[in-house]
């Protein structure tokens, strides 16, 4: 091959995988609730068209406090000393995620057919 034809298949390369990442971007689904777990363990799971604050405990005390509003989900305060639970974006999408590490805290957005377990490996 020659260095032009080379070239050529980057940049078509480089091109489908934009499109594919902008069509992947673009076209995720809104969820329908978000579940919470805490140490691995499912705290409880929250639908998003309703407008409410969960106060997220461990040991007996409120660690981080997730606010639904507008069909989107959001940790407004945490009692980690880095913060960056608080300093995300909140999320709507199906698979986004709010991690608090310190906390062992996950607030991930589920859609409404979503199974716990989709296959399984052997």
């Amino acid at each position: 091959m020659k260095k032009k034809d080379i070239i050529f298949l980057m940049i078509v390369f480089i091109g489908l995988a934009g499109i594919a990442a902008g069509f992947y971007l673009t076209h995720q689904d809104t969820g329908a609730s978000v579940e919470v777990t805490v140490d691995g363990k499912i705290y409880g799971t929250y639908p998003l068209d309703k407008d409410e604050e969960i106060s997220i405990q461990k040991d007996g005390k409120t660690t981080n406090l997730l606010v639904i509003r507008d069909g989107k989900a959001d940790v407004t305060e945490a009692d980690c000393p880095d913060k960056l639970c608080v300093h995300q974006k909140a999320i709507s999408k199906t698979n986004e995620t709010i991690v608090c590490l310190p906390n062992k805290v996950v607030v991930q957005v589920i859609g409404a057919g979503e199974s716990e377990l989709d296959s399984i490996a052997r």
